[in-house]
């Protein structure tokens, strides 16, 4: 039986709170750029951190006119991720997070706007245990809209009037806000803003990892 002081389900974004995926991301949007456009690419804005690929793409191609070609840019990084994947870093704490969560038979998955073929080739060569993922392909609206959240819970088998128990961990004020929109909770984790920027955005509570996390929730 489910302790009752824990809550009933537990979200995840991927990148910055589950794998580091900066360097995977940068390489996949670099190739793209250099063969569609033969030029190097713009450094990438903390102001996107979060967004989905295709608001990503529009800004690269913003920086040297090229507006129109950003669905083509979109769909070679896709490509580029794919093909030359590059494996994230791990970050501390998910497999005893997950480890736990599965011993207290709690419900838990990803929602991301990262691309459902990244995060299945992610988990699979970091060999997670994750078997409930969602990438920017599975929503009408990807985040910071709540329908990423509200699906993947909806999955999990939640009805609305459980959202209020469950914990959402994101790194970015544009996750943040969704969880926040979804009638969620949201949890910071701060490898891309710091403690104040997140609070400010909706997190209830702040770790640096998804260690940190763990030790408070199993030393409660």
């Amino acid at each position: 039986m489910q302790k009752k002081w824990l809550p009933k389900g537990f979200l995840f974004d991927f990148d910055g709170v589950v794998v580091h995926s900066f360097k995977s991301h940068g390489n996949a949007w670099s190739s793209a750029f250099k063969e569609l456009f033969n030029k190097e690419i713009a450094p990438f804005p903390k102001s996107h951190a979060g967004k989905s690929p295709m608001l990503i793409s529009e800004y690269y191609c913003s920086v040297i006119g090229k507006e129109k070609r950003a669905e083509d840019l979109y769909l070679l990084k896709d490509i580029h991720l794919d093909k030359h994947f590059t494996k994230p870093d791990l970050l501390p704490g998910v497999r005893e997070f997950t480890s736990f969560l599965s011993e207290e038979n709690i419900p838990y998955g990803i929602a991301s706007n990262a691309t459902r073929q990244f995060l299945k080739n992610s988990i699979k060569h970091l060999d997670l245990n994750f078997e409930t993922y969602f990438g920017v392909q599975d929503y009408d609206k990807p985040k910071p809209a709540p329908e990423a959240y509200i699906k993947l819970a909806n999955h999990l088998g939640f009805k609305t009037e459980d959202f209020k128990f469950i914990w959402v961990f994101e790194d970015s004020l544009t996750g943040t806000k969704a969880a926040k929109a979804a009638g969620m909770v949201p949890i910071g984790i701060t490898t891309q803003y710091s403690e104040e920027e997140l609070k400010e955005a909706g997190s209830i509570f702040v770790f640096p990892t998804l260690l940190e996390a763990y030790e408070y929730l199993t030393k409660i």
